[in-house]
């Protein structure tokens, strides 16, 4: 193939991915710089070509630049997140991929692949700034106000499964208390709702709730945005309390923890420990008065088995386990919950559907729910979007939900006159002893078997009072 098409062809698809791609030679000058990097980093292509890396970004050196340090060194560096400032002077918030390109065994140049995090930057920045705000001004002109972001209470989470009643109530007692909480539960299950009922049910009540996710944003920014930053620590920063000052006499919590940045992990912990928080780059320690919970939908022991959370910040948030169970192990509360939602639902979109037809109950108990609380919900929601008539029918239903899976026969007898909820209990019951045998009395061969959660295994067990040996 012609090198000059051949040149031309690699040339014309690097101008078209989502990345920006910076080519160096081995002494660290621009070979290849397509749009997206100059979009990225504020430098125009013309300008950039046959410049040294340092001219281009003069807040760098030897050490902190990844394409001098990945020509130096020979070595990848990956996903390395920077802010820096270009030639012009404006600040840039990338984070960057650089792999060195060798011929021979020598390194000839690298490969920068850079994404902007700039945007993502600023806006986080604009919330955490706007909670800052919005924290003073309810404390300085309305004290003692309701705090709107801890809207639910515990009563607000519906279930008559013995599991549900069980957390609420260990939910409780905890609310007492000023220790971390640990809470576990699939994607829909009400974690955050939980958490919201625990603040309300606390003497922190009157303070403020705090929500952060942690997969929302980079290791790096999550820093300055729980512990926060002081003016020059590094380039753009200002003075800004991070959300753990913010959420001081109250409840912070860190949703989805096993996201946070292991070296991050550290830090939390520390502060959890002695309860003192230091912004970056600040040399002045802070006293905060916080309760943190944290929140994940990955089963704790296998987080820390993958190490997705570190050994000891688990144990340290795990002085109260709260795990909330999916909707396919509690399908006593699936219609339960249809009416609940059913009912609210109508209030808040003005529609006036009594209740669900007799096929549709049948296809929710039928059906696993892996979105629980939050997809019946939502299920309900679109309905009655197009609902006609009194009841909720099948055609008003996604068409997946109605895809019936092969069912086991169950022996029903004796179970005549009993409530549905009575029945689906035996039925369980049935299930749990069988597996139990099958697995001979062992605990976590037992959940596996059942495909529900260990610590879900040993809430029946308990509820039922059914012998077994743990193991």
């Amino acid at each position: 193939m012609d090198k000059v098409f051949l040149q031309s062809l690699i040339e014309l698809l690097l101008e078209h991915v989502s990345e920006g791609v910076h080519v160096t030679d081995s002494g660290g000058y621009t070979l290849y710089y397509n749009t997206v990097a100059a979009r990225i980093d504020g430098i125009r292509p013309e300008e950039a070509m046959g410049k040294h890396v340092l001219e281009m970004f003069p807040s760098l050196d030897g050490e902190t630049s990844t394409i001098l340090r990945a020509l130096k060194g020979g070595d990848p560096v990956l996903t390395k997140e920077q802010s820096i400032r270009n030639m012009y002077g404006s600040p840039v918030f990338l984070e960057s991929e650089t792999i060195p390109l060798k011929s021979g065994g020598a390194v000839v140049g690298a490969v920068d692949i850079t994404r902007n995090l700039t945007q993502v930057k600023q806006l986080a920045e604009k919330v955490v700034d706007l909670q800052s705000e919005v924290n003073a001004y309810r404390y300085s002109s309305q004290p003692g106000g309701e705090r709107e972001q801890a809207r639910y209470v515990l009563d607000d989470i519906v279930g008559r499964d013995i599991a549900v009643q069980e957390v609420k109530n260990r939910a409780l007692r905890a609310a007492r208390t000023n220790s971390p909480v640990l809470v576990s539960g699939e994607t829909g299950t009400g974690k955050e709702l939980l958490v919201q009922g625990i603040h309300n049910a606390s003497p922190r009540r009157p303070g403020p709730f705090i929500s952060q996710n942690c997969a929302a944003l980079p290791a790096s920014l999550m820093e300055g945005i729980l512990f926060g930053t002081v003016k020059g620590s590094f380039t753009g920063a200002e003075n800004r309390p991070g959300l753990v000052e913010l959420a001081d006499g109250g409840t912070l919590l860190l949703d989805e923890i096993t996201c946070l940045d292991i070296e991050l992990q550290s830090k939390l912990l520390r502060f959890i420990q002695d309860g003192f928080v230091r912004r970056i780059g600040d040399a002045k320690v802070r006293r905060v008065n916080v309760r943190i919970i944290a929140s994940t939908n990955v089963e704790p022991r296998e987080a820390v088995e993958k190490s997705l959370l570190r050994p000891d910040l688990y144990y340290r948030l795990n002085v109260v386990n709260l795990h909330l169970p999916p909707l396919r192990e509690r399908r006593e509360d699936i219609l339960l919950l249809g009416k609940h939602f059913l009912k609210e639902l109508n209030r808040r979109m003005g529609t006036e559907v009594k209740g669900l037809a007799a096929e549709v109950e049948m296809a929710f108990l039928r059906y696993d729910w892996p979105g629980n609380v939050r997809e019946l919900r939502a299920t309900i929601e679109g309905a009655l979007n197009i609902a006609e008539g009194e009841y909720l029918e099948l055609r008003h239903l996604p068409a997946y939900l109605l895809k019936r899976k092969p069912q086991p026969e169950l022996n029903l007898q004796g179970m005549e006159g009993l409530a549905l909820h009575q029945a689906l209990a035996r039925v369980e019951r049935t299930l749990i002893s069988q597996a139990l045998a099958k697995a001979g009395n062992n605990i976590s061969r037992t959940a596996k078997l059942l495909g529900i959660p260990r610590q879900t295994l040993q809430y029946k067990l308990q509820s039922m009072n059914l012998q077994n040996e743990k193991q």
